[in-house]
């Protein structure tokens, strides 16, 4: 494996996996200004996938950011199932609400607004226990641990957990002092999940609660 191999498969997974309602999202937030950090098309499929392979009656998702991937979770769910996604920044949330309106999606995804830290407590209590089939985590990665804490008790047995950026973030790698390691070593520890972590990307962890 070399860079130019690595950069080539990440291209052609992008291709592979390319959706041209979807896309649009992408486009039409690099026009509005906002950050192009959002995940790539192959790692959405896969959180559609992830999230048909449950009950699909409620995921969770913490940072909306456009509405792509909330929008491929969204698209995973059961019939009358209900995405909720907690976003910091208003202008981000008001663009995502277009987008799952725009998508058809806006009847089944609920956008919360504010800090997931300062916001889950009361969705939790809200929620119940073991309430939700699919958690997403892809918000402050320095918060990990402590999103882990409260959205585990909401996760349901067979439920899944998935974090993004676990190997990299936008400063840099793992083995430059970067991702999330503390985080993934939690979770790979915890004798509640069965966990592994796919390189795809920048990292995602994936693990189901036993």
């Amino acid at each position: 494996m070399t860079p130019e191999r690595w950069a080539f498969l990440g291209r052609y997974a992008k291709e592979l996996f390319e959706d041209d309602e979807l896309d649009g999202i992408t486009e039409r937030a690099r026009a509005a200004g906002l950050p192009q950090i959002a995940v790539s098309a192959d790692v959405g499929r896969l959180l559609q996938i992830l999230t048909l392979l449950t009950p699909g009656r409620l995921a969770l998702e913490l940072g909306t950011l456009a509405g792509y991937s909330g929008s491929w979770i969204a698209r995973g769910l059961m019939p009358g199932g209900r995405l909720i996604t907690i976003e910091y920044d208003p202008r981000h949330a008001d663009f995502a609400e277009g987008e799952f309106a725009r998508n058809g999606l806006d009847d089944r995804v609920e956008v919360v607004r504010g800090a997931a830290l300062d916001v889950l407590p009361d969705l939790a209590q809200r929620l119940g226990p073991e309430s939700v089939d699919l958690v997403f985590l892809d918000a402050v990665k320095t918060e990990y641990i402590a999103y882990l804490e409260l959205s585990k008790p909401l996760l349901a047995h067979g439920g899944v957990l998935v974090a993004d950026n676990v190997y990299a973030t936008g400063q840099g790698w793992i083995d430059e002092g970067y991702g999330t390691d503390e985080f993934n070593r939690r979770v790979a520890a915890d004798p509640d999940f069965d966990t592994t972590i796919t390189p795809m990307r920048e990292g995602l962890l994936i693990a189901r609660k036993r």
